[in-house]
């Protein structure tokens, strides 16, 4: 018995939903890519999103309603880093820290190894820098995960 495989989970995925009229159709394609945009750690793809529904659908038309539906919400849905992901409008950000105090994750620069700090001071320096002498300038291979 166990877990079900991954494709078993896939298959019975209705991406078409023809079952339901037109306008239903829209809201649960609109719930479906909130939801998984919601869940997501970091920003989701285009491509990503497109799996959520059918051929017919027009995702740029899709996304416009649901930044429509968020327009009086606390947070809206943007484009960045190549995905998309919900974000605080800035308005907000002085009742955030007066809820959290302390415990707020505090923006700015990610914490950063030395690795890291050196490729990136490296890459800064000498851009364009070429893949090939990232070793030559580091000791050595960088792998990239």
């Amino acid at each position: 018995m166990g877990r079900p495989k991954r494709r078993e989970i896939y298959d019975d995925f209705d991406q078409v939903l023809t079952d339901l009229p037109e306008a239903a159709r829209w809201r649960e394609w609109m719930g479906r890519v909130e939801a998984v945009i919601f869940a997501a750690r970091n920003p989701v793809p285009r491509e990503a999103l497109a799996r959520l529904v059918g051929s017919t659908c027009n995702l740029d038309d899709l996304i416009a309603d649901i930044r429509e539906d968020l327009r009086a919400r606390s947070y809206e849905l943007v484009f960045v880093a190549g995905g998309y992901r919900l974000v605080t409008r800035p308005r907000f950000a002085s009742a955030i820290r007066a809820a959290s105090g302390d415990d707020l994750r505090h923006a700015g620069a990610p914490e950063l190894t030395p690795t890291e700090i050196l490729a990136v001071t490296a890459i800064a320096i000498c851009s364009p820098l070429p893949a090939a002498t990232c070793p030559v300038l580091l000791g050595g291979r960088l792998a990239v995960t």
